[in-house]
């Protein structure tokens, strides 16, 4: 069986761009060194924190190629590979260039709005087609349908060679909680939402793909480390602090909230493509004053 530990805190990368709306490769280097050195366990890349939908082929396999060349195998790449089109995805996984990253992170078909039993031939399509851990991502807030755990289940005992993981982020804890409860031992629940990590590791999940772990890799990935030791009265203090940052990364959308945080820490320029933009004045206002509050250098 194959296998990626993705225990800890993977990051969700965000794409940086510059004020002409050109990909700021040096600004992604520069990004992804700063969660090598500060904790981050794993990173996703070309996942929809990092805005890919609004991306060009060419600038994907570029951001690809710099950033499996930054990593060096220091920790573990997985890429989004997703689509609402079956031939599509298997189309990719078939030709594409996969050196350098160690696991596939596949959404649940969007917009079209799958049957279950569509879902379940879609991710057999995707496992028949790649030798690369593949994790299910359930998003329903996006996709317009929900994975359940019923067919999750179905697809991690049935493919335990390739499917090893899911992102949860559907925001059930009764269905999240049935999934961990039931699972094979080879398939892991990863959390897919900030907000509910530390509850979802006491439950049994084996940490998060994170989008506040951008701009404070160190701090966050410390509440997961405590969480998953069985410290949860020091790794609830760190949870209590960051519940107001929370709430606002995801007022104005994703990637917006934590673009904003990355700008406040200087780490990117402000810039989204469209159809997204940049969060409000009054919000940006106070995700800068709840960063102050928080003390962080």
């Amino acid at each position: 069986m194959i296998h990626t530990d993705l225990k800890g805190m993977g990051v969700a990368l965000v794409t940086p761009f510059r004020e002409d709306g050109s990909v700021d490769f040096e600004a992604l280097q520069k990004l992804v060194e700063y969660q090598v050195q500060n904790g981050t366990d794993y990173l996703v890349v070309l996942g929809t924190t990092a805005e890919t939908p609004t991306l060009a082929g060419e600038e994907k396999a570029e951001i690809v190629r710099r950033i499996v060349a930054q990593v060096r195998r220091r920790i573990p790449v997985i890429l989004g590979v997703s689509s609402n089109c079956t031939r599509e995805v298997v189309g990719k996984l078939e030709q594409d260039d996969f050196r350098g990253i160690d696991g596939i992170l596949s959404v649940v078909p969007y917009y079209n709005k799958p049957s279950q039993e569509g879902i379940y031939r879609h991710y057999r399509a995707i496992a028949e087609a790649t030798p690369l851990p593949l994790i299910l991502y359930n998003v329903p807030g996006r996709t317009g349908v929900n994975m359940t755990a019923e067919t999750t289940l179905r697809i991690a005992r049935e493919f335990e060679q390739v499917v090893v993981a899911v992102k949860e982020a559907s925001g059930n804890i009764v269905q999240i909680d049935g999934i961990i409860r039931n699972k094979p031992p080879h398939f892991e629940v990863i959390s897919g939402d900030d907000s509910i990590t530390f509850p979802l590791i006491a439950l049994g999940a084996v940490g998060v793909i994170s989008v506040i772990g951008n701009a404070l890799p160190a701090e966050f990935s410390r509440m997961v480390r405590l969480a998953l030791s069985g410290d949860y009265e020091n790794a609830r203090v760190i949870h209590s602090r960051f519940i107001e940052l929370f709430e606002l990364l995801t007022v104005d959308g994703n990637p917006a909230g934590v673009k904003s945080l990355l700008h406040l820490r200087g780490y990117i320029e402000n810039r989204l493509r469209l159809p997204l933009v940049p969060t409000r004045i009054p919000t940006g206002e106070k995700i800068r004053e709840a960063l102050q509050r928080l003390s962080i250098q």
